[in-house]
C-alpha cells in the first residue's frame, strides 16, 4: 500500500537502558528507515509507559472498536494511534517526534497488522523488549 514507487519503512526499537539505577526510567532508541531515509530519536519512558499493555489491549479487542486509540511516551518523543479497519486489520500510526520544547519535526509511518494473533505477537515482542528479554523489535511500515 502507499504511493506508487513508495518504499516500505522499517521501524525498530533498540538500545534499551535504565539511565538511573534503581529508578523506573527506561530509555530506548526508535528508528524508522529505508534506502532513502533514516529517522531516529531517543525515547524516554517511565517503565515503558504501558506500551506493552496498550498493544495487548488492541489485540484483545480483535473484533474491533470505533475511532482511534492513542498512546504516547513520557516526553512525547514517541506516539501511537491505532485504528481498527474493515477486513480485520489494525493500522498503527507511529509518530517519532523531536524532543520538546522545540518539536521542530515529526515523522510518521503506519504499520498494518491482522487483528488477533498478529497483534498479540507484536505486543509480546514489545513487552519482551521493554522487560529486557529481547534485544530489539522490528516492524515494517509504509
Amino acid at each position: 500500500m502507499g504511493a506508487p514507487g513508495a518504499q516500505a519503512v522499517g521501524l525498530s526499537f533498540s538500545e534499551l537502558a535504565r539511565p538511573y539505577e534503581g529508578e523506573p526510567g527506561l530509555d530506548f532508541v526508535v528508528r524508522a528507515s529505508n534506502r532513502r531515509l533514516r529517522v531516529e530519536t531517543s525515547v524516554r519512558t517511565w517503565d515503558g509507559d504501558g506500551l506493552g499493555a496498550f498493544l495487548f489491549s488492541l489485540a484483545e479487542d480483535f473484533r474491533g472498536w470505533e475511532g482511534k486509540r492513542t498512546w504516547r511516551s513520557l516526553e512525547h518523543d514517541l506516539s501511537l494511534a491505532a485504528e481498527h479497519r474493515s477486513g480485520g486489520y489494525v493500522h498503527l500510526t507511529w509518530g517519532i517526534h523531536d524532543r520538546a520544547p522545540g518539536e521542530e519535526w515529526c515523522f510518521e509511518t503506519t504499520t498494518v497488522h491482522a487483528a488477533g494473533e498478529d497483534m498479540r505477537n507484536l505486543a509480546a515482542d514489545v513487552h519482551a523488549f521493554l522487560s529486557g528479554a529481547a534485544g530489539g523489535v522490528t516492524s515494517a511500515g509504509r
